[in-house]
């Protein structure tokens, strides 16, 4: 996890999801987000997409988001039946090489950036990263979020401590 002060800003993006309907990351600022690089064919990614599903359940009502970013080629003639099949609970859209250039090159897919709720990248994932690697950032900066608004108690069930 990167320090507050040393986060860039994530790059904007206006991509459009299954329903033509236009994705960009700065309608989600104020939101913790996970923007996830992955394609259908990556065998580490179809690990990784039980676990997105359990953050998106778990997380949403916290004002967490999961945005999956498909790098696959043949776009939504193979997307979408694999995400219906797979259930895939979280917003998906269609990316390619330009949107990977926002982000310094995604040479490895699964690719996740866990994005804080100043739009700033808290921490980058590369490749197949352990459930609770993943599940630890974005409590941390749920929790530093929460503990910034007042409300310490996901700082405290974090482990974080707050200094007066």
């Amino acid at each position: 996890m990167k320090p507050e002060k040393e986060r860039k800003n994530a790059p904007d993006f206006s991509l459009k999801d299954a329903d033509g309907k236009t994705v960009r990351l700065s309608d989600y600022k104020g939101k913790v987000v996970l923007l996830d690089f992955w394609a259908t064919w990556c065998g580490p990614c179809k690990i990784e997409i039980p676990w997105l599903k359990d953050f998106q359940r778990k997380y949403r009502d916290q004002g967490f988001e999961v945005i999956g970013v498909s790098m696959d080629e043949e776009g939504w003639q193979v997307v979408k039946p694999f995400v219906s099949e797979a259930g895939i609970n979280y917003r998906i859209v269609i990316g390619d090489d330009s949107t990977a250039q926002l982000y310094g090159g995604v040479d490895a897919l699964p690719t996740a950036f866990v994005i804080d709720r100043d739009g700033k990248i808290a921490a980058v994932h590369v490749g197949l990263t352990s459930k609770g690697e993943i599940q630890h950032g974005i409590e941390e900066v749920l929790g530093a979020a929460n503990a910034s608004d007042n409300r310490g108690d996901a700082a405290v069930s974090a482990g974080l401590t707050r200094t007066n």
